[in-house]
């Protein structure tokens, strides 16, 4: 017993020490209103080489919304079975959808295989999985979601940085601030892309100039078709688990249930008539 507990005493003064710098920390991140913290992150932006025009359009008036602090605080582990998550979410009347989909946009969707390698059939699973193709893309204010979060302790780093990413998405000219509505967490477009990945991988495959993932259906297949080129997808080969394919599905959503979902789909569309 007495080894037992001076064993267990470090352990009782690390966690206590744990407690104390995340009390501090939390305590020292509400020692600033959300307005002034607001102010210091546009001077942030100036210094960064964002416009004036484009800050003000973007972050003038904007809240705190601390029902996305809710949201964030309260998730919980994926916990679903491949069994489970699949059912639910490939249902007959998705699939039905899909396979509509794949006939819809074929030439559309063969031009783009053409250029990035990747089939249509795992595009419009990921599209249909992400957003009900297109109908369900989230209805939180980005900027306002991601300046929340931004603000917030628990991820500030990386929310600061995906919020001066929606601000150059703007600056870009892709869409303006009262378009970028999406997902609490800031996820934005048909395919749910954040700020980071919109900018580095969205593509104009319209041609009209902007890379518009909300609106445009053609451009938001392209520009996952681009993300997942970029991450070594290799064109005929593969996607089901094992396979480098299913890897790069992995770089898409890092939940193995969520890529066997992507697969899982891809796979029955690819045996739609």
């Amino acid at each position: 017993m007495l080894m037992t507990r001076a064993l267990a005493l470090p352990a009782v003064c690390v966690i206590c020490t744990v407690l104390s710098v995340a009390s501090a920390l939390a305590a020292e991140c509400q020692q600033e209103s959300f307005a002034n913290w607001l102010e210091h992150f546009k001077q942030e932006a100036t210094g960064l080489g964002i416009s004036q025009p484009t800050i003000a359009s973007a972050l003038n008036g904007i809240t705190y919304d601390p029902a996305i602090i809710a949201r964030d605080h309260s998730q919980s582990v994926f916990q679903q079975s491949f069994e489970q998550f699949s059912g639910r979410m490939v249902s007959p009347d998705r699939l039905r959808k899909g396979a509509n989909m794949l006939k819809r946009y074929g030439s559309i969707l063969n031009r783009i295989e053409d250029r990035y390698g990747v089939p249509g059939e795992v595009l419009v699973a990921i599209w249909g999985l992400e957003s009900d193709y297109g109908v369900n893309q989230g209805k939180y204010s980005t900027i306002r979601s991601l300046a929340t979060l931004a603000y917030d302790c628990r991820r500030a780093e990386k929310f600061r940085a995906e919020l001066l990413d929606a601000l150059r998405i703007i600056e870009r000219g892709d869409l303006i601030a009262g378009q970028m509505m999406g997902a609490w967490a800031g996820e934005i477009g048909q395919t749910q892309f954040l700020p980071s990945a919109y900018l580095k991988f969205a593509v104009d495959f319209e041609g009209y100039g902007h890379r518009d993932l909300i609106h445009s259906a053609l451009n938001a297949l392209a520009s996952t078709a681009n993300y997942l080129k970029s991450y070594g997808w290799a064109s005929g080969k593969p996607w089901t688990e094992g396979t480098a394919n299913f890897a790069v599905l992995q770089k898409w959503n890092e939940s193995e249930v969520y890529a066997k979902t992507v697969a899982y789909f891809a796979n029955r569309l690819a045996k739609e008539p």
